[in-house]
């Protein structure tokens, strides 16, 4: 994701519209995802809105800071016949993974965010075992300030370790272990529910002999609650990092030698822009010069009253439908981050020349929006702000298949490639990679992942522009392709028929159902998710994903969005504004 760029090719047309700006702040730090009155708790995720804009409440909530005090937390919720959810410090996800059921009298939060005190490093066996409610930064730091590195972290810092082996985050890597988190645990504490001579919960102690813990390395919340992990640790290392930024002629067949050739590898690739930028990232001697810093300027500090601005000329150019707008700014974002490497800074201070190299606990991961201090500065998405609000779509693709749906992309982007603009007004469309996995819910062989980000409407029944184009591109990935959605991800259409496209599927919902036959950690919400079902589908639920289209009432017909077939991909079901393209037909 990437921000505070965009405001350099629309500061000319700010004057054009009103910015309501809020009064002086002083630094907006993430605030806490549980907000509770006497009554009731609610839990909204970290954009303050989940993917299907569904409230989430509980009846009550509490804070462990010990693993006896998360065992007593889970012993009651068992008792009163509840059901529990774990939420972290940050609440992070996209879907309703963390929302208990719609009843909320018999929902009940269990939140991590106080369980973060317990760092111990095995130096001799190079491990290091933490609570899950320990922040990525926080744990980074210790073991790099004992010197030790991860090998690999997911690119954005503000999560937890718990909440990240829950969900199956990711870093970038075919070398080694790969780019998995997850695969870097060798042993996992999870809380799950007991018997009354047991107290009414127990803590098992998995490891790799243990035939529950390839369920436990990607648990998605609902097999338990995680207190402590153990993960594998490497002597402290340093990297150098050099983007290219050259054009995307040969993308679908560079993808794979590219991963080979570098053990960070990633590329980030603009259609619209015709651009591909490679990354060459890789180890380098511990004594070689330099203490650079990748600070991404998307998950920079930015002030509030630019992100306001920019959501503004945002919302601007989607009701004017101006692609050439969003084309000026997409060339201008391009350009500014060529200029200054993305974030990529000499000596932790600003850009100087490639390589940057610095240590692994500076260059892997990045979120400093997160400690904002400077004056009226937040994250651009923050909530309580009137600033970012945009979708993410992440799909995981078995290598072998992924260069066809590069060509895809690029068919669908020579009809019109000011169409593509929107995503490339955000990070383009981010390719990474990660290794097969034991995991029972991770990738069992080796894959790619993408990542892009695009514009949401602030009113979930308001079509966007270009709205056809990037329903045609999931389609192509999730249905044409199979590809996997990251389970923190994604807007609900992704996740159907998901439970078929992972193997070992019902090896995991029969740990689950040894874990917690009970069914304490799961509810309506996240079985949407982790089942994968199609909901019904009402007036207007194509606009956010909630369904595929099947009749122009499920787009927006009143605005002049009808249900159309795809352009390349000809099963795709896409809601179109009808001048959008000549010699469309709507499926009525």
């Amino acid at each position: 994701m990437g921000f505070i760029w965009w405001i350099l090719g629309i500061i000319h047309i700010l004057p054009l519209f009103i910015i309501d700006s809020n009064p002086l702040i002083y630094g907006l730090t993430p605030q806490s995802p549980i907000q509770c009155n006497q009554t009731i708790c609610t839990l909204k995720n970290s954009y303050g809105t989940w993917n299907d804009r569904k409230t989430c409440y509980a009846l009550n909530v509490t804070y462990p800071t010990t693993e006896q005090q998360l065992r007593l937390a889970v012993s009651y919720v068992v008792q009163n016949n509840l059901k529990a959810k774990i939420v972290t410090k940050f609440s992070h996800t996209i879907p309703t993974l963390s929302c208990p059921q719609q009843n909320k009298n018999q929902a009940f939060f269990i939140s991590t965010e106080k369980y973060d005190s317990e760092i111990q490093i095995d130096a001799t066996n190079l491990t290091v075992t933490v609570d899950s409610g320990v922040k990525l930064r926080q744990l980074i730091d210790e073991v790099e300030k004992n010197g030790f590195s991860l090998v690999s972290a997911p690119y954005w810092e503000g999560v937890t370790i718990g909440g990240v082996i829950s969900t199956g985050a990711h870093g970038s890597s075919w070398w080694g272990k790969g780019g998995a988190f997850h695969d870097y645990v060798l042993g996992i504490n999870i809380v799950v529910p007991g018997s009354k001579s047991e107290g009414y919960a127990k803590i098992l102690k998995l490891d790799k002999h243990d035939p529950l813990f390839n369920a436990a390395k990607v648990s998605l919340g609902v097999l338990g609650a995680i207190s402590k992990v153990k993960l594998s640790i490497e002597h402290r290392f340093k990297r150098s990092i050099t983007f290219n930024f050259t054009d995307d002629n040969n993308i679908e067949n560079e993808y794979i030698e590219h991963a080979k050739k570098y053990e960070f590898a990633d590329i980030t690739w603009y259609p619209s822009r015709h651009t591909a930028v490679y990354r060459y990232d890789f180890r380098v001697p511990l004594d070689t010069s330099g203490d650079g810093v990748y600070d991404f300027i998307g998950f920079q500090a930015n002030n509030i009253l630019i992100s306001e601005s920019v959501r503004g000329a945002e919302k601007l150019l989607e009701n004017l439908g101006n692609t050439n707008g969003k084309c000026l700014t997409a060339s201008t974002t391009l350009a500014f981050k060529k200029l200054t490497a993305n974030g990529l800074k000499n000596n932790g201070l600003i850009f100087t020349g490639y390589p940057v190299i610095g240590y692994q606990g500076k260059l892997q991961t990045s979120g400093s929006c997160l400690y904002s201090s400077k004056i009226d500065t937040s994250c651009a998405w923050d909530p309580r702000i009137k600033g970012l609000f945009f979708y993410e779509s992440t799909a995981i693709f078995p290598a072998s298949k992924f260069g066809n749906f590069i060509q895809d992309v690029k068919k669908l982007r020579d009809i019109n490639p000011q169409n593509f603009c929107g995503i490339d007004n955000y990070n383009g469309i981010m390719i990474r990679y990660i290794k097969a996995s034991e995991a029972y819910l991770g990738q069992s062989e080796d894959s790619i992942v993408i990542d892009f980000n695009y514009y949401r409407a602030n009113d979930q029944f308001t079509p966007r522009l270009n709205q056809d184009v990037w329903e045609e591109v999931e389609q192509i990935a999730f249905f044409k392709y199979g590809a996997k959605p990251h389970w923190a991800k994604n807007r609900n259409l992704a996740f159907i028929n998901v439970k078929n496209k992972y193997p070992k599927f019902n090896l995991f919902i029969d740990a689950k159902n040894k874990m917690d036959p009970q069914n304490v950690f799961s509810g309506d919400w996240s079985d949407e998710i982790l089942y994968g079902k199609e909901l019904v589908k009402f007036d207007g639920c194509a606009l956010e994903g909630q369904c595929i289209c099947s009749e122009d009432r499920h787009c927006s017909p009143q605005k002049g969005y009808y249900c159309n077939y795809g352009l390349v991909y000809k099963d795709a079901r896409v809601c179109r504004k009808l001048s959008t393209f000549v010699n469309t037909d709507s499926l009525q």
